[in-house]
């Protein structure tokens, strides 16, 4: 089943559809107010979770239960919606913990704890106080789900060799596993290797390679398409950014019998990997996307 794709305007009458096991992947085009609502049936009922996003002229976004006030959550997020652009959203659930997030980011903006469970079945969309919106909602049905969560874009922090069982492998050195991580070295956040027995992740910076014990793993799913120089694919996972703001995206390349990953700068139209001490470029290489 192809995602559903709706008009919405503003009546505040939601538009049901079935929820995935563990959460909802969206995109919306709208000015403001777009307003999600999580239920166990096809419906509207107490208890009912809503999650309003760009609201009060889309200052402001907040979790809303059984429709009553005070908002359980309240989040500024200045001109998070566009009406010229869709903007994606995800919204994940695990017992009764909901979190809300932004297309690309690992971290949820908005976090709620349910102290009165109920399973999730459907969710409800529209949009309010003056606004349409166009929708693109991911079926459940190809939706890559876990009964951990959604298995896209998501970074777990780790420590040392306590690397979780799902955590994407990208490469191998000398037949151990290489996953794939990213580490904070001198104001960048820079995609790097993962290996188990060092219990480190290596980025490359400043034509050095550089060793770090608190860092963080992907875990999820994706694939690998080949590329050169700057030509990023429109769905490439960015995975950190450079001291100056820059996106930088996960990459990998052969080199000495090794698959080995690193980070990929668009504006150096290359790959660069951290390899034996040194940090090495490269033009041809793969870029991981979502």
């Amino acid at each position: 089943m192809p995602p559903v794709e709706l008009h919405t305007e503003d009546n505040l009458q939601y538009n049901w559809f079935p929820a995935g096991p563990n959460g909802v992947v969206f995109r919306v085009k709208a000015n403001n107010d777009a307003h999600l609502a999580l239920s166990a049936i096809n419906g509207e009922i107490i208890p009912m979770l809503e999650v309003f996003i760009g609201g009060w002229s889309n200052s402001k976004s907040v979790i809303r239960k059984n429709r009553t006030k005070p908002d359980v959550v309240e989040q500024e997020t200045p001109n998070i919606l566009n009406g010229s652009e869709f903007r994606g959203f995800w919204i994940r659930w695990d017992g009764n913990v909901i979190n809300v997030g932004k297309e690309g980011e690992a971290a949820a903006f908005m976090t709620y704890e349910n102290p009165d469970y109920f399973p999730i079945n459907f969710v409800g969309v529209c949009t309010g106080w003056g606004a349409s919106g166009e929708w693109i909602i991911e079926s459940p049905n190809t939706m890559n789900m876990t009964s951990g969560g959604m298995k896209s874009a998501v970074w777990v922090a780790v420590s040392g060799s306590n690397i979780p069982p799902d955590a994407l492998i990208g490469g191998q050195d000398n037949g151990e596993a290489m996953y794939i991580g990213r580490a904070s070295h001198e104001g960048a956040l820079i995609p790097g290797k993962v290996l188990r027995s060092h219990g480190l992740c290596y980025v490359a910076w400043g034509g050095g390679e550089h060793g770090k014990d608190s860092y963080e793993v992907l875990v999820g799913d994706g694939a690998w398409v080949s590329t050169s120089n700057a030509g990023i694919p429109s769905n490439a996972l960015p995975g950190g950014e450079s001291e100056d703001g820059e996106p930088l995206f996960i990459g990998r390349v052969n080199h000495e019998g090794t698959l080995t990953i690193g980070k990929v700068h668009p504006s150096h139209n290359c790959c660069y990997i951290s390899y034996a001490g040194q940090e090495l470029a490269f033009s041809d290489y793969e870029v991981f996307t979502v």
